[in-house]
């Protein structure tokens, strides 16, 4: 198994969003984590993932589960899930290039849209799949 692309896609998924100009019109910024003093809005973060072997007898590889977390202090949904629908039109069967190996195919799972204490009033959490080959044994 190969667990090295991990940081390969995270900035490869960063850059994408990041470059996103009509993503960007909608949100705070990405972040791997929340900058202090985050004064609100509406901003995406990295969040956890889960990689599997997906090695051969001749290649190296592995599945990677990730999250990307839209946070939002206003009290409906609709903001977040409009950043939400973008994120997913970004990310989903893109091509991204990485720095290390491959990325075979990226596509989204399932999302989990949910309520929360101030400041952060509404959270959505978009899962994705990424296929990863690191190349030959």
């Amino acid at each position: 198994m190969s667990y090295a692309q991990s940081a390969a896609l995270q900035a490869a998924a960063y850059t994408a969003l990041s470059d996103n100009a009509a993503l960007m019109a909608l949100v705070g910024g990405v972040y791997d984590a929340p900058p202090d003093g985050l004064a609100g809005g509406t901003y995406i973060t990295l969040g956890n993932e889960e990689a599997r072997d997906r090695s051969s007898a001749s290649h190296k590889g592995s599945t990677l589960d990730f999250e990307v977390n839209i946070h939002s202090d206003f009290a409906g949904f609709s903001a977040a899930k409009q950043v939400a629908a973008e994120v997913v039109d970004t990310l989903s069967w893109a091509d991204l290039p990485l720095s290390r190996g491959a990325l075979v195919s990226l596509q989204f799972l399932k999302s989990k849209a949910r309520r929360g204490a101030a400041p952060e009033t509404r959270r959505i959490v978009l899962v994705f799949r990424a296929i990863l080959d690191d190349g030959t044994l």
